[in-house]
């Protein structure tokens, strides 16, 4: 993702910005982790056929997920080649053609922290559920300002503070009627005192006393009806 500053008409270089944050990760390790948040997302979205990552970024989760069609968009293509069954739109997704009607999972991961203004969130979702059908279901994942706070705006491309409870105000604005909240669902990054571990990330899914000490991330699932 690399959206540009607007009131000055710069951009952030995200890879360069990326690099550096992730710069002591395991990335096959974070890989790993991926199948595991992937596979259990796709479970709680109902095993959608077709689904949208709209800010794709590495395509951690859209090349782990185990759909049978698969589109990612983002304005660079970080990944250095081609995925296979990955239909990738390299386009700002304000701007991207998506079809109407027709994904019936959507996920958003860690992008509503980045945009600009509340209104640019309104849009982005408005947008989104044009392209879902109607019983799909879009998962919103991302750093919750309540249990955060501190950490937050450590990360030089956070610039909206948000909980799960805001997110839930805006997927109902955009006719997404939230079904499922889970205020801690995964720690805040991958840069924790312990290393990325599928066997750990998985443990950490099924146990609510983990995630209320450690949970930092919010997931919230809602529905186009």
């Amino acid at each position: 993702m690399n959206l540009k500053v607007r009131d000055r008409g710069t951009a952030i270089n995200y890879e360069r910005l990326y690099q550096f944050r992730f710069r002591d990760v395991d990335t096959e390790a974070r890989e790993r982790v991926w199948k595991v948040i992937s596979k259990d997302l796709y479970e709680r979205m109902g095993s959608p056929r077709a689904v949208l990552d709209p800010a794709a970024g590495s395509c951690e989760f859209i090349a782990t997920v185990p759909s049978a069609e698969r589109w990612a968009v983002d304005r660079v293509k970080y990944v250095a080649k081609d995925l296979p069954g990955i239909h990738f739109i390299v386009a700002d997704i304000f701007s991207a053609e998506l079809p109407v009607d027709y994904f019936d999972g959507v996920l958003v991961s860690n992008f509503l922290e980045h945009l600009p203004t509340q209104e640019a969130v309104a849009d982005l979702l408005e947008k989104l559920a044009r392209s879902m059908k109607t019983g799909g279901k879009i998962a919103v994942m991302g750093p919750n300002f309540k249990y955060c706070a501190k950490e937050y705006f450590d990360c030089a491309d956070h610039i909206l503070a948000l909980s799960h409870l805001a997110v839930e105000e805006h997927l109902y604005a955009a006719n997404l009627n939230p079904v499922y909240t889970k205020a801690k669902y995964l720690p805040y990054s991958f840069r924790g005192i312990l290393p990325p571990s599928p066997a750990l990330t998985s443990v950490f899914l099924k146990l609510k006393a983990a995630q209320a000490l450690l949970g930092k991330q919010f997931l919230v699932i809602a529905e186009k009806r």
